[in-house]
């Protein structure tokens, strides 16, 4: 596999906080990466760097590269909307907006200047599709998305970011706020993405990891302190504090 995002002694504070530090890693294209580690160990800060979402944060200072398809995504040549439909992100808490099932999904494509209902048509369809939605919804697509459970709605999330044809897809907890059952067809449909698209996830949930992720990178205090095959991670770390947080002894 190819690699599709690398980070290179990636530095980024808030203000004088110093929340990643020296962070090497890369991400193969076509699989499940899971980001894990205790609670404000830097690993949602990393993934919204990916993207770019933390420029709208006041008083971040990043240093170091992150490489999308080789190229510096902090280049001023960067087009930082283009490179966020490149590269998408689903929340921890379902974000419709209030609007129609059809126009929640349509909505990207259309600020991409399609016009056209049967071209539109056919993007909703494949992305709910896609999402494993669309028998649930297809009676009721005019209907508002904020009518549907959380987990349509977080499933609907990703069909919206999956509309504009994304190549990596950034989930930030998103099963944290729902139930076993919606979880459980999040991490379906997550696996049964992993052939088209790049996918990296942050849990807190080890198991979860477990069970979708090909490749874990373990942060604590704002470094990697160990990244391999999640197989690897689980079952024989390399390092004492993996070892201790995947066994539960701390986090």
């Amino acid at each position: 596999m190819s690699t599709i995002i690398e980070t290179k002694d990636l530095d980024l504070w808030y203000g004088n906080m110093q929340a990643l530090k020296k962070i090497n890693l890369s991400m193969e294209e076509k699989s499940i990466t899971a980001l894990i580690g205790p609670s404000g160990c830097g690993k949602s800060t990393f993934l919204r760097t990916l993207n770019r979402m933390n420029d709208l944060v006041p008083g971040v200072r990043i240093e170091g590269q992150v490489l999308y398809n080789g190229e510096d995504i902090f280049s001023p040549k960067v087009d930082v909307n283009g490179l966020r439909y490149e590269v998408g992100m689903v929340f921890q808490k379902p974000n419709p907006f209030m609007m129609s099932i059809y126009d929640n999904i349509a909505y990207g494509p259309r600020t991409h200047g399609i016009k056209s209902k049967v071209r539109l048509d056919e993007i909703v369809e494949k992305a709910l599709v896609d999402a494993s939605l669309f028998d649930e919804v297809k009676d009721r697509l005019r209907k508002s998305a904020l009518g549907l459970s959380g987990g349509q709605q977080q499933r609907l999330c990703i069909a919206r970011a999956l509309a504009v044809q994304p190549k990596v897809l950034l989930m930030d907890e998103p099963t944290s706020a729902l139930d076993p059952i919606s979880t459980a067809k999040i991490e379906e449909l997550a696996m049964s993405l992993s052939d088209r698209y790049t996918i990296i996830i942050v849990t807190h949930n080890m198991q979860q990891a477990l069970r979708i992720a090909h490749r874990t990178a373990f942060f604590l205090l704002g470094e990697v302190i160990e990244y391999d095959t999640t197989e690897k991670i689980f079952s024989n770390p390399s390092d004492p504090r993996t070892e201790d947080y995947v066994t539960g002894r701390f986090g």
